[in-house]
């Protein structure tokens, strides 16, 4: 989303990295550097800035003599939040959102599993307040107010789970579940199978019952990409 706010540094990533996600730039393109000094009427420190930013992205790399060459698909990091943010808001959303919905469905359910062996008393009245804020703001379109109570529960079970690398997943989810919303690949209102569903895991989760609480996450997965058959096809 265009920030008129925004400083020259941040203007001219959010004009080069979503063009790049988007293909404008295909791979092996080169970019000169006084080219988008000019272009962006930004000095050479901000231009050498943003290429920083776009290297640790793995989506051009900087080479002497060589410039600053476009990378493929398959070199970007696509864990990267703001690269699967650029990703959703371009040509390719339907694509990016099934394959994050697959990673989702993939590990959720085995993160639930070990939350419900391993959750604090502490993150499961955090899974139980979130997956109640869920209900009360699943009705009157309220999307924004439920979009914060579904990524703070989604994060408090991949916390919980004990494993680090699902922890650090809590960015991608929350991006995936952000860019359905923004994007408007949700319904108005929420489904009331999937809101109920929450409620089912958080108190799977204080159970200590793994079993029930992986195969209730698991059914999230499936309802999730369910909708993205009917909304992005």
């Amino acid at each position: 989303m265009a920030n008129h706010g925004q400083g020259p540094h941040a203007r001219v990533l959010e004009s080069l990295g979503p063009a790049i996600t988007a293909g404008a730039y295909p791979s092996g393109t080169v970019l000169r550097t006084d080219e988008l000094e000019e272009r962006f009427r930004v000095s050479r420190t901000v231009v050498r800035e943003v290429i920083r930013v776009l290297e640790s992205m793995h989506l051009v790399s900087s080479r002497r003599r060589v410039g600053v060459t476009v990378l493929p698909p398959e070199e970007w990091n696509v864990y990267d939040p703001q690269v699967i943010r650029w990703r959703l808001a371009g040509p390719d959303r339907p694509r990016q959102l099934r394959s994050l919905t697959v990673l989702r469905s993939a590990v959720e359910p085995v993160a639930a599993g070990l939350a419900a062996r391993l959750a604090t008393p502490e993150q499961c009245a955090e899974l139980t307040e979130h997956a109640l804020g869920m209900v009360a703001t699943s009705r009157g379109q309220q999307l924004d107010a439920y979009l914060l109570h579904d990524i703070a529960f989604h994060r408090v079970v991949l916390r919980a789970s004990g494993n680090e690398m699902f922890a650090r997943l809590g960015d991608v989810v929350a991006e995936v579940l952000t860019g359905r919303t923004r994007h408007q690949v949700m319904f108005t209102d929420p489904d009331p199978a999937a809101v109920t569903l929450h409620v089912q895991v958080a108190e799977a989760v204080r159970l200590h019952d793994a079993e029930r609480a992986e195969a209730l996450t698991r059914e999230i997965a499936t309802g999730a990409m369910a909708e993205l058959d009917i909304l992005a096809p």
